[in-house]
């Protein structure tokens, strides 16, 4: 079977091999593309998946990065997010294949991460995992959430139980700011008392957006809520 790389159009011969005989994973990467692409490995923050191995001494504290630790030294948001998981580096190559996907209405580039992410959660333990939610504004210009994307290519029946109440980028504030700002979401039609919950994104770069989510929960009874992003920024 030979199919288009998503990225560059570049054909795509499908390799066969004994496990192929009984289970063919389609490629949608030419081998070029897919290079390109740099996993998280290595020694990374137990609390965000930053990689460790190029920070400076200065900038880790007890195996997690200092702007974890920062945030766990915050009384109000000490605890609220157990921890994030991301599969990739944010690199020059992912930034723009993201771009097209989300800002150009390019849905079936989602389809690149689908075997990543649906293996990646086989190993994973929640009760809901919910996709972060999008503004009614931010939804209408992009047409769909990429978030719940992602995780429906992955074969993932995500929880839509959390409506996002504005837009304003979290990236724009000081951390003060990020601090001190108003909750962003609202839970709607779910009981999450003692639940394990897993968060979805597509970013996390500075954790706010998370954290938010993940402070709304436990306050609505969630015993553990982490998160599962594609890329760390």
């Amino acid at each position: 079977m030979v199919t288009n790389c998503l990225n560059c159009s570049t054909r795509v011969e499908e390799v066969w091999s004994w496990r192929g005989l009984f289970y063919r994973e389609p490629q949608f990467l030419c081998n070029g593309c897919e290079k390109r692409l740099e996993k998280i490995e290595g020694v990374r923050c137990k609390g965000c998946s930053r990689s460790l191995e190029t920070l400076p001494s200065n900038l880790v504290k007890e195996e997690i990065c200092l702007d974890c630790h920062r945030w766990e030294l915050d009384p109000g948001w000490k605890g609220i997010l157990h921890k994030n998981d991301s599969l990739y580096h944010y690199n020059d190559f992912l930034k723009e294949y993201l771009a097209r996907y989300k800002y150009r209405g390019d849905y079936a580039l989602a389809k690149a991460f689908s075997h990543t992410i649906k293996s990646y959660l086989t190993k994973m333990d929640y009760d809901h995992i919910i996709p972060i939610p999008l503004s009614d504004e931010r939804l209408y210009e992009r047409g769909f959430n990429q978030s719940t994307a992602l995780l429906e290519e992955s074969e993932v029946r995500p929880s839509h139980i959390l409506t996002r109440l504005h837009s304003e980028k979290q990236s724009k504030k000081t951390r003060a700011e990020r601090l001190r700002q108003v909750q962003v979401f609202q839970l709607v039609g779910c009981d999450v008392k003692d639940k394990t919950i897993l968060l979805f994104d597509d970013i996390y770069t500075t954790g706010t957006t998370l954290r938010q989510a993940a402070k709304l929960l436990k306050e609505a009874g969630a015993d553990e809520v982490s998160s599962l992003t594609l890329a760390r920024g």
